[in-house]
């Protein structure tokens, strides 16, 4: 594809460029262990550095190399918002509920970038804002009214960008204004997960990657045998944090609903054109349910950025030629920029589109993010820890006794097309409420 990426293109995430997965093969399997964690992403990574400060003995497994998943993968936004809307959530389940809520996914957000700073962890943290771009006036209007009602009943800022104001924001024409967030923020999703791995190896962890756990059986006496492609251990807890990665554990499958997400960098570019394209360095979104992002990268003149989540695209030439087709719609004045890298990766969506984490018995479990996972998998695992510690204040609104499945689902997505075109029906309708 000499015509759309550089000389020395990657078809994998730019964030390895500078935190790469490593082999971690952990050597020895102990017989037992205190806790067993099932997944290397941020949840696992999360519960076992927290539980190994406390004094237990911790292991991690990892069918890939530890790192290999969403979490090196991802576009590395952090905020404080779920893929249902305040306004939705207050219709559906009352105001009080939808505060409750929304006050945890803040605490959330504090309590990793508080994280990041106590561990010095040097990941380009930071809180330049999100624009969210209304692809239409009736999402502009939907837009205000679920921003406003926030703003009255949590106090979160926003201010809303008229379209005449829009390129002050970001170089297109596509988006009739939007709404800026002044709060949100971002980071380099590589080095932060690299950070938190480091410390939790060197609290004691034992990472085992190349490992995946085909069983979890929980015998009458209430501890866990854990069965790995290496062998058999066993733990009093067991937590799982395996999220779009679930292969196998068949309880969880069927209750995650995993999905591909797509992404690309451009090349760099002179420092003008990126202020021009993104004048006030801060991430993007669209206003639509299945949406297109894009950020400036941290650590270089790239923007980063990606779309056309769900679908189903097959090779890095197909990827790639998609990616640039979404690159060259929305920002015309890029088209002459190659792309140096695209990569996927998997993410999990629910059946009611909210996070969950919970218990059976002592197999933990924090998953389902729907494009929360930064805060919500960090503060998850952290949660877990306390709960397996005995710590009080570790309540959570996304703890549940419901994690909702549907008959016949085994963990292959059949439905997913459907579902992608009734979100893109359901934008059409907000649309028309504007025309």
């Amino acid at each position: 594809m000499p015509d759309v990426t550089t000389s020395d293109f990657k078809f994998q995430p730019y964030w390895w460029d500078a935190a790469a997965p490593t082999v971690i093969e952990g050597g020895n399997l102990d017989a037992e262990y205190d806790v067993v964690v099932v997944g290397s992403g941020y949840t696992g990574v999360s519960a076992a550095l927290h539980l190994a400060r406390a004094g237990r003995s911790v292991a991690i497994f990892d069918r890939q190399d530890p790192g290999a998943g969403a979490s090196r993968r991802n576009a590395g936004f952090i905020g404080r918002v779920l893929k249902k809307s305040y306004s939705d959530l207050s219709a559906s389940k009352g105001n009080g509920t939808a505060k409750a809520i929304y006050t945890e996914l803040e605490a959330a957000y504090r309590f990793t970038l508080d994280l990041i700073e106590s561990e010095a962890i040097d990941c380009f943290a930071s809180r330049p804002g999100r624009f969210i771009g209304a692809t239409s006036k009736g999402h502009f209007d939907a837009l205000a009214a679920d921003l406003g009602k926030m703003q009255a009943e949590m106090g979160f800022d926003y201010t809303m960008v008229q379209a005449e104001r829009q390129r002050e924001e970001f170089d297109t024409d596509l988006y009739l204004g939007g709404a800026v967030i002044p709060e949100s923020g971002c980071l380099h999703p590589g080095l932060y997960h690299k950070g938190l791995l480091d410390r939790a190896i060197a609290a004691g962890v034992a990472v085992f990657g190349r490992t995946e756990v085909e069983e979890i059986i929980t015998s009458s006496i209430g501890s866990n045998e854990v069965r790995t492609t290496r062998g058999v251990v066993r733990a009093r807890d067991v937590v799982v944090g395996t999220n779009g990665y679930t292969t196998k554990l068949g309880w969880f499958r069927r209750r995650v609903v995993p999905f591909r997400a797509y992404m690309a960098a451009t090349e760099e570019m002179p420092q003008l054109l990126l202020e021009k394209l993104i004048p006030r360095g801060r991430t993007v979104i669209d206003s639509n349910t299945n949406i297109d992002f894009f950020r400036p990268a941290p650590d270089s003149n790239r923007i980063l950025f990606g779309g056309a989540t769900g679908a189903p695209l097959s090779g890095h030439e197909e990827i790639t030629i998609r990616m640039k087709a979404i690159l060259d719609r929305v920002l015309p004045d890029a088209r002459d920029l190659r792309l140096s890298h695209t990569w996927n990766g998997y993410c999990a969506g629910t059946f009611d589109l909210m996070p969950h984490m919970g218990c059976n018995g002592r197999v933990h479990y924090g998953m389902g993010y729907n494009f929360s996972g930064i805060t919500l998998g960090t503060t998850f695992g952290r949660k877990i820890a306390g709960r397996i510690l005995g710590e009080a204040g570790v309540e959570s609104m996304f703890a549940s006794s419901v994690f909702p499945t549907m008959p016949f689902y085994s963990g292959r997505p059949w439905f997913l097309g459907l579902v992608m075109r009734y979100f893109d029906w359901r934008d059409r309708q907000i649309a028309r409420r504007g025309s």
